[in-house]
């Protein structure tokens, strides 16, 4: 019996897909590299959608075993890549390059990143849609990145890589999360990026009780992974499309963190104009904002980040002029705000960029060939000056506002948030045949 049989929503209900009735993070059994065998810290990866084709080539050289052929798959041999994951996969287990644990179990994984250390669960995770109000998106998804991922599901049978979710903690399972490092982690690696990476079993029945009754009531935000929760949920549809019962499909590989506690990082995503000089930015940008120049690229970050605690800020630059935009005016700024989207989302900082600065006041499309986005200062002024035009620097979204955009039923800017560390891919993974 899986985990919620005994709560459905209704329009789930009607559908025949099994749906929980309140936020389920279940035990499951891994299948994880055997150390033994395997040199742990050359076959992890980051996730699939972080992954250029320079760093994909480094991960398959590292070792013949990365997982990053299961999870970006090349066509070859007369064999589509989804073939050819399937196979490499069957052929691992086979030679026991990857093991199932013996017991079903909810893992404890934390990482630790240049002084940063973030730690959650990894669980099986019950589906259910946005409206159902327990798992909550925060952007829109694409159709062809779905499709890919849902051909391969398909082909492995299984979840490779876990989805990232963040909740508002402070019961048992953010308590057994904090006192983890009392035992001895059944995984302690180094990854060559510099990541540290832990992971403990959690099999204890009573444990596992008082997690599911604490997450019960709970809603958790999609962090990272839109693409890969739509293709839990397509993957599920079709399995009751075909007629199958419930099965392993009805859930899916989530990493859950406490956001109050051991949380992710949120890094802020620069854009990038080519073509519009910083100086001619600014002051067109006086037109609506305060514009104060700054002396160095240091001091207008600093700025940045103090104007940004009392309302929306943005820095303009070239790496060698700089300056703050601040005190946007407010009848301007709400004229040009859609008043059909919620408040949380009218006062973003990445909305205010987009549809009062960069639209209004610098009068340009708002595409992907006119702004381009960077994740971090350096590449964004690289860039900048590569293209003839400016940088504009934002500070980070908090966490919280990510939240509330959610819960509006709202959906975040493009490019909007970095959460970091993303979670290791190759860690565990979770096969159907093994639950």
């Amino acid at each position: 019996m899986l985990p919620y049989d005994r709560g459905m929503t209704n329009q789930a209900a009607r559908q025949g897909i099994p749906r929980p009735d309140g936020l389920i993070l279940a035990p499951f059994r891994a299948l994880r590299y055997d150390e033994a065998r395997v040199p742990l810290e050359q076959v992890l990866a980051p996730p699939y959608d972080v992954i250029d084709e320079p760093l994909r080539a480094e991960l398959e050289a590292r070792d013949s075993r990365n997982v990053v052929r299961l999870t970006l798959p090349r066509d070859g041999d007369g064999e589509t890549g989804y073939e050819r994951a399937a196979r490499a996969l069957a052929g691992w287990r086979a030679d026991g390059t990857l093991r199932a644990d013996e017991h079903a179990a909810l893992y404890v994984y934390e990482e630790q990143a240049e002084g940063h250390v973030q730690r959650g669960l990894l669980g099986a995770l019950g589906l259910s849609p946005a409206e159902d109000g327990i798992v909550l998106p925060h952007e829109n998804t694409m159709a062809g990145p779905v499709a890919d991922r849902l051909a391969l599901m398909g082909a492995v049978e299984g979840d490779l890589e876990p989805i990232f979710l963040v909740y508002d903690g402070g019961g048992a399972a953010s308590r057994l999360v904090a006192t983890a490092d009392q035992e001895s982690p059944i995984v302690d690696v180094t990854t060559p990026d510099g990541i540290r990476h832990r992971l403990w079993s959690v099999t204890d029945q009573a444990t596992l009780a008082d997690v599911a009754a604490d997450l019960h009531s709970r809603r958790a935000v999609i962090a990272d992974g839109h693409h890969r929760y739509a293709t839990f949920l397509r993957y599920q549809a079709e399995q009751v499309q075909a007629g199958r019962a419930s099965g392993p499909w009805d859930l899916g590989l989530a990493f859950l963190v406490d956001g109050s506690a051991f949380g992710p990082q949120v890094h802020a995503i620069h854009r990038v104009v080519p073509g519009l000089t910083a100086k001619d930015a600014a002051d067109r940008a006086a037109a609506g904002f305060r514009v104060q120049p700054v002396g160095s690229l240091d001091d207008a970050l600093e700025l940045l980040r103090k104007a940004g605690v009392d309302g929306h800020a943005f820095v303009v630059t070239d790496g060698d002029s700089s300056w703050l935009l601040s005190e946007p005016d407010q009848g301007q700024l709400s004229a040009a705000l859609p008043a059909d989207r919620s408040e949380a989302w009218r006062s973003l900082d990445v909305t205010v960029a987009h549809l009062y600065l960069i639209r209004v006041l610098w009068e340009l499309e708002d595409r992907e060939d006119i702004v381009d986005f960077r994740h971090d200062v350096t590449a964004a002024v690289e860039a900048a000056r590569a293209g003839g035009g400016c940088a504009v620097l934002l500070n980070p979204t908090p966490v919280g506002d990510v939240a509330a955009v959610a819960a509006a039923g709202d959906r975040m800017p493009r490019k909007s948030t970095l959460f970091v560390p993303k979670p290791a891919t190759g860690l565990v993974i979770r096969a159907f045949s093994d639950q």
